[in-house]
């Protein structure tokens, strides 16, 4: 009888997936909102956003670097304590100096996309759990869970909200509600991850530990990183967040309506990102991301110059149909460029690199987003510099041959 391709462990990562990308969905659409009404200006929030993700940076730095040493369940357990932290301080302060402290110290998720250590633990213990031959296929359907768990939280966060406020709350105490849902999915997410088992950690740990938990392919991890930081900091002009702000700018849209078009976005980006096993098998992994990639960023581009609101959703779904198909490649391609004790550490070193490029732009997009006649220019700046990403990866990389890639 054929063994099935996920074991126990490997059905519990999933899950944890999809509690942990259900709070983020949920806090994403409601977040600018909710700050804004506690009395934060739009440069404010951006700020405040910027200075979150460095951060989780930080903590991401530190715990994933340990995680194959020092275990990546309990990494993974205090980094769930510290969403829970961070979920309580934002949902009973009005203070812009604790929101500080709390968004800097704890894991929050201003963009509905992966934040702190889970993802690249996650990753590396998922490579252990499952044959090499088969993970670019499991990572497309753990992006798959992720994208349908975003885009149901960004549902119920959003249509919570509304129902709320059509009662006798207020937008802030509706918000905050959702702010609180975020803190309990947090402690939700640390009960589950103590069920993880002996068979998720690293079987052979290196004899001696390597500066930042990486050694031979430290050169490669370090150029991948520059590129995923120019790609991420890109996207971080049009963070969901902020998006379904300019929704809200442009249109006039309502956070119940906002959660309903960032369901089918995220959806659709899950569903795409199935195909990328499938081409990369055909085409190779860095080619499968580059070619993928490239049309989504010119829609993106586009966004902002639909003259009506059904034009503008429509190409934004567009785009979130193509955009995630590079995802489970990129997490595949780290993945075979290093030793199974070093890959908790290269994709905490990568992903860094992407939450650090991510935490500079909101700064800039709030600036932006606080003058009325430059609200659409994040979505041309995240598009130009995205476009540059893919052709300096595609120059650098497309050739390059590895054993396990």
């Amino acid at each position: 009888m054929r063994e099935p391709l996920l074991q126990r462990d490997g059905r519990l990562l999933f899950l944890t997936r999809s509690v942990r990308l259900f709070a983020y969905g949920a806090l994403a659409v409601v977040l600018v909102f909710y700050l804004t009404s506690l009395g934060l200006s739009a440069s404010q929030t951006g700020l405040l956003l910027t200075l979150t993700l460095i951060g989780d940076t930080a903590v991401s730095l530190y715990l994933t670097t340990r995680a194959d040493r020092l275990g990546r369940r309990r990494m993974l357990i205090v980094g769930a304590i510290l969403m829970v932290a961070a979920g309580l301080t934002f949902a009973w302060t009005h203070s812009f100096l604790l929101l500080v402290v709390a968004g800097t110290i704890g894991v929050i998720s201003p963009s509905g996309n992966e934040v702190g250590p889970f993802l690249p633990i996650e990753q590396a213990a998922l490579s252990q759990v499952v044959p090499h031959d088969a993970r670019t296929r499991v990572f497309a359907w753990y992006t798959l869970a992720g994208s349908f768990a975003t885009a149901s939280g960004s549902l119920c966060g959003g249509m919570l909200a509304h129902v709320l406020q059509r009662t006798a709350w207020t937008p802030l105490a509706s918000y905050r509600v959702v702010v609180l849902l975020y803190a309990a999915l947090g402690a939700v997410l640390a009960l589950l991850f103590t069920g993880l088992s002996p068979a998720a950690e690293v079987r052979s740990p290196a004899a001696a530990p390597t500066r930042f938990g990486i050694g031979h392919a430290r050169d490669v991890v370090l150029r991948l990183s520059g590129l995923f930081a120019l790609d991420s900091f890109a996207g971080g002009f049009v963070v969901q967040s902020f998006a379904a702000y300019w929704f809200y700018l442009r249109f006039g849209v309502d956070p119940g309506a906002l959660g309903m078009i960032f369901f089918w976005a995220n959806l659709l980006a899950g569903v795409s990102a199935l195909l990328a096993s499938r081409l990369a098998a055909r085409f190779g992994l860095v080619k499968t991301m580059v070619f993928t990639h490239l049309p989504s960023n010119v829609l993106l581009v586009l966004v902002p110059l639909m003259p009506t609101l059904p034009l503008a959703i429509l190409v934004l779904l567009a785009r979130f149909s193509i955009s995630q198909m590079d995802v489970p490649t990129r997490q595949s391609y780290v993945m075979a460029v290093v030793r199974p004790e070093e890959r908790s550490a290269a994709a905490g070193i990568t992903g860094v690199a992407r939450t650090t490029g991510a935490a500079i732009a909101p700064m800039f997009a709030g600036w932006m987003f606080a003058r009325p006649s430059m609200i659409s220019v994040p979505f041309f700046v995240a598009g130009a510099l995205k476009v540059v990403y893919d052709l300096l990866l595609y120059r650098g990389f497309a050739g390059k041959r590895h054993p396990l890639s």
